[in-house]
């Protein structure tokens, strides 16, 4: 989840709509048992058809009246989540399921210290490279101080700290600048601390708080694209860069999911919070991984 409003476009932005599908597989030397070598083609990612052969891997799909405790686990707390965020996110009271969606409720209610509650939904299960899908609805329109979030996070944040597990913004929308999403990479080579992260800018889309949308990660170990609705819809394209390290791609290690509204903060409280905004509903649909066997 992106900490502000800083558009900075690095040289890899520049790669949107680059040339590089039409790249052939490559080939390796393997050793079998008696040292003779042999050929094995890799499959080439930026194949027109390589994601065809994506199967489904995991998802949910948000049936039923519960929510799945197999499958997400609430992170709760009202310190501020490094952006100055307003809300307490707290457990149970702020998700609701029912026909065949998931509601992230955001409300103008006291809770601790704070003065509006929220939910944040990690997902227990973590992911490395494959093509993520999260259909949702963003919250009616009605004023400022809406951050709302679809956004992944390297699994080793715990050992690794932020920026340098890595975070993968799926989707991001504030309240203040309506009918835009934006999409976003931080490492520690790219974030909004020094001004670097990697960002599409705001990217139009007028019917973002009125309908469903699908929004996409395409992940393998050579890009990150983001897009709307379809797959040949990217954008933003980011590519690996030819000398890459732990600092500039942490992209080759499991990531999860997290799903959230926050209230206010550094970049969704920029034009301040409207109180009559209340209660604020995020629906999602499904949340669905393929990868590429």
């Amino acid at each position: 989840m992106s900490r502000k409003p800083l558009f900075v476009l690095l040289a890899a932005l520049f790669s949107l709509g680059c040339g590089n599908d039409g790249a052939q597989g490559q080939e390796i030397p393997v050793q079998n048992e008696d040292d003779d070598a042999t050929t094995v083609e890799i499959d080439d990612v930026f194949a027109a058809d390589y994601w065809n052969d994506a199967e489904l891997v995991w998802s949910d799909e948000f049936d039923g009246t519960e929510l799945s405790s197999e499958n997400w686990v609430f992170e709760t707390g009202s310190h501020g989540w490094g952006n100055n965020e307003l809300q307490d996110y707290v457990a149970d009271n702020n998700v609701e399921v029912g026909d065949g969606t998931l509601k992230i409720i955001a409300k103008k209610e006291a809770s601790g210290s704070a003065n509006y509650t929220s939910a944040r939904l990690n997902s227990k299960k973590s992911f490395r490279y494959g093509k993520m899908e999260i259909r949702a609805k963003i919250p009616d329109h009605r004023g400022n101080g809406i951050w709302s979030a679809l956004w992944m996070l390297g699994s080793n944040i715990e050992t690794a700290g932020w920026p340098a597990c890595g975070e993968i913004d799926i989707m991001e929308y504030v309240s203040f600048d309506p009918n835009k999403v934006h999409f976003t990479i931080h490492s520690t080579a790219n974030n909004h601390i020094s001004g670097t992260q990697v960002t599409s800018g705001a990217v139009e889309l007028a019917s973002i708080e009125e309908e469903f949308h699908v929004y996409g990660l395409l992940w393998t170990d050579k890009y990150l694209k983001f897009y709307i609705d379809d797959p040949g819809n990217v954008k933003l394209n980011f590519l690996r860069s030819a000398v890459s390290n732990v600092d500039n791609w942490p992209f080759n290690q499991p990531f999860y999911f997290l799903m959230n509204i926050a209230v206010g903060g550094n970049w969704g409280g920029m034009e301040g919070v409207d109180d009559s905004i209340f209660p604020a509903v995020m629906e999602v649909d499904y949340v669905r991984v393929y990868q590429v066997k």
